[in-house]
């Protein structure tokens, strides 16, 4: 596993110049985070600066620049070289009460530095105003697609060939998105985030948060055979601050936080591995002969027995539900049908959930942590998936696609008194209680994917609402889907949760 060292590092460029101080002097050309080059694209006479603040993950960068319009561009460019297709992301704050009202600052891709190079660029003005630019050929006068969101917090600029996607949000809302076809810029592009003060005579600070920049996965990728990249991630569910704490270039699914905060659980490869969150390292659980587990796995809520979904091939390799110490040990078999994915234990420990495909449908069932006769607690035509008791034991949540999309719902202990909580037009799968029992997490997918379908590698939400129900929020916006919160993740203060995102970094 590569653990991402965190660096400080400064850099600003004048007339043309790029200087940098690394506050880790051992660390050798350390480049600004993601980016190579800061560019005074267009040659003023106020020197752009950049900071990169490894420990938060945060860029600062500060610019000048006479404006990105018409045939000729000015600005301040922090960047560095792609090929292929890309998607790139920010959440971004101006500092200050600028002195332009179409001061801008966003997410950009241009042939070259020349200051009338073909170029996208995600725009927000000062005064709110959002939208996608491009110029289509050397010379030429940008055109503009003017956003209904005033005020963009947060932005997205994906590349698909010479198909350009701009989505922008202000935090907690969904995306608006509008495309450029048939936009030809070339294979090899400076991608990156930009300042323009809008006059020569100031210059404008911006900062950003949550910055990636990444290459999705291929259409030709074979799901469920071949992977792409992963990063685990930790986020502040207030503010939406995130932070990686490691990448691997394979697959790794489904972090649950342990009761003490000190650990993160996750899958890999069909094994179960811990990683200690102070040293940032990686050890793999013991669960003897279960080397086949999905990620439906989870701890019992004092944290000391883990519950798994082995695929048994005594079962014909369907997925079967364990039990196993949560140090590690020989798994004791709990469910005798199968497929049964584990997804929630009582606050006792004395009963765990699943979902089963009896008979062609898929239901929540109920059993003994000793095994034992199972009880069902759904019997509605559709799938239903990913329960999971509150904390006080009285309430069960779970997913549904009875209604037609794939809904939040919850129910009795017993089954009884099942009460839809969301109704909107996205695909809502797996709510998770948070440990004060105030708050349901969830995953949402485009309504373009199917409501009985969860696959990698999507451009969707993590999303917040009480427990009462009420308008979700948006709280995070990934690239990932399957994997990326299938089990409960929230961390024992419920101020944040961990979870996977996707892509080749």
């Amino acid at each position: 596993m590569k653990i991402i060292v965190r660096i400080s590092v400064v850099a600003f460029v004048c007339a043309g110049l790029l200087y940098t101080s690394n506050a880790i002097a051992q660390v050798p050309a350390a480049g600004l985070g993601s980016f190579e080059d800061l560019t005074n694209v267009g040659g003023s006479k106020i020197c752009g600066k950049a900071n990169f603040a490894g420990k938060s993950q945060t860029y600062t960068l500060v610019g000048a620049g006479s404006n990105i319009w018409s045939t000729q561009d000015s600005f301040a460019f922090l960047n560095k070289k792609i090929n292929g297709d890309f998607i790139l992301q920010t959440q971004f704050r101006f500092l200050g009460a600028g002195h332009e009202l179409h001061r801008k600052t966003g997410l950009m891709v241009r042939q070259s530095t020349e200051t009338n190079s073909p170029v996208v660029a995600c725009t927000v003005h000062g005064d709110g105003l959002t939208s996608l630019q491009y110029r289509s050929e050397s010379g030429g006068i940008i055109k503009e697609i003017k956003f209904r969101v005033t005020g963009a917090e947060v932005l997205q600029l994906e590349r698909k060939g010479n198909h350009y996607t701009m989505s922008a949000a202000r935090f907690g809302e969904p995306y608006e998105v509008h495309n450029v076809d048939s936009l030809d810029l070339g294979p090899a592009l400076l991608a990156g985030l930009f300042v323009c003060a809008h006059t020569n005579s100031f210059s404008e600070e911006a900062t950003f948060t949550n910055t990636k920049i990444f290459a999705p996965a291929p259409d030709s990728m074979v799901p469920y055979q071949t992977y792409i990249g992963s990063e685990l991630e930790v986020m502040d569910v207030t503010t939406g601050k995130r932070e990686v704490l490691a990448r691997i270039p394979g697959s790794l699914q489904a972090p649950n936080w342990t009761p003490d905060g000190k650990t993160l659980i996750y899958n890999e490869a069909g094994k179960l591995i811990r990683f200690d969150l102070r040293t940032k390292t990686s050890t793999v659980i013991n669960t003897g002969f279960a080397t086949k587990n999905n990620n439906d796995h989870v701890l019992t809520f004092e944290g000391r027995q883990l519950g798994i979904s082995h695929h048994d091939s005594a079962s014909k390799g369907q997925s079967v539900v364990y039990r196993v110490p949560v140090g590690g040990g020989t798994p004791i078999r709990v469910t005798e049908n199968s497929p049964s994915y584990f997804h929630g234990w009582s606050p006792d420990s004395q009963f765990m959930l699943y979902t089963g495909e009896r008979n062609g449908d898929f239901d929540i069932y109920k059993i003994s942590k000793d095994g034992g006769k199972e009880t069902q607690l759904t019997n509605i035509k559709g799938l239903d998936d990913g329960p999971e008791y509150a904390p006080n034991g009285k309430t069960i949540y779970f997913c549904s696609t009875r209604t037609g999309k794939m809904q939040v719902w919850r129910m009795d202990p017993d089954g009884s008194h099942q009460l839809q909580l969301t109704f909107d037009e996205l695909n809502n799968w797996f709510p998770h209680v948070s440990p004060d029992g105030k708050w349901l997490l969830f995953l949402s997918f485009p309504k373009e994917i199917p409501a009985d379908k969860h696959p990698f590698y999507q451009r969707v939400y993590i999303r917040l609402m009480p427990v009462s129900g009420g308008e979700p929020k948006v709280i995070a916006y990934l690239y990932g889907g399957q994997g990326s919160i299938n089990v409960p993740s929230w961390s024992p203060d419920s101020r944040k949760i961990a979870f996977v995102s996707n892509g080749i970094f």
